[in-house]
């Protein structure tokens, strides 16, 4: 164990990296990488067409990741990508596309939407407060680093 880790945040690790097992291992239940479970997310947490900036902001991973991604999801004619600008692209899902997302990505939106509506008003507002809190504050030292 590191001593200048405090039982807290080695606690905190071990959950967000649990946390982020449990999402890795359902992309792959539901016959997805964790890239195109990223990009069918997005999408459908944005209730629609997405800016491919958004998708990597969103999602933490890199550009090239995603593109990565995306050429085999546009291979198999489940996205398309327009031009939204001079440098930037939507991401839209074709009519394959919006079915596999149903089946998919959907599927874990409502389960974790199911998850956040059993706890008590409170304990949401409380969790996300705290969560908020963390990331200013972690983003305010980033940038002091």
């Amino acid at each position: 164990m590191n001593p200048c880790i405090s039982k807290e945040m080695e606690r905190f690790n071990y959950l967000m990296g649990e946390i982020n097992a449990i999402y890795h291992d359902l992309a792959l239940k539901l016959g997805l990488s964790d890239s195109a479970m990223d990009i069918l997310y997005t999408i459908c947490d944005n209730a629609g067409p997405c800016l491919l900036q958004e998708i990597c902001r969103k999602s933490g991973s890199s550009k090239q990741t995603i593109n990565s991604a995306l050429r085999k999801l546009e291979a198999e004619d489940i996205v398309y990508l327009e031009s939204a600008g001079a440098k930037n692209k939507r991401v839209c899902l074709t009519a394959k596309g919006k079915e596999l997302a149903e089946r998919t990505a959907m599927r874990v939106i409502k389960m974790e939407n199911d998850i956040f509506s059993s706890w008590p008003e409170e304990d949401r507002k409380k969790h996300l407060e705290l969560t908020e809190r963390y990331l200013r504050t972690l983003c305010q030292k980033a940038q002091e680093l």
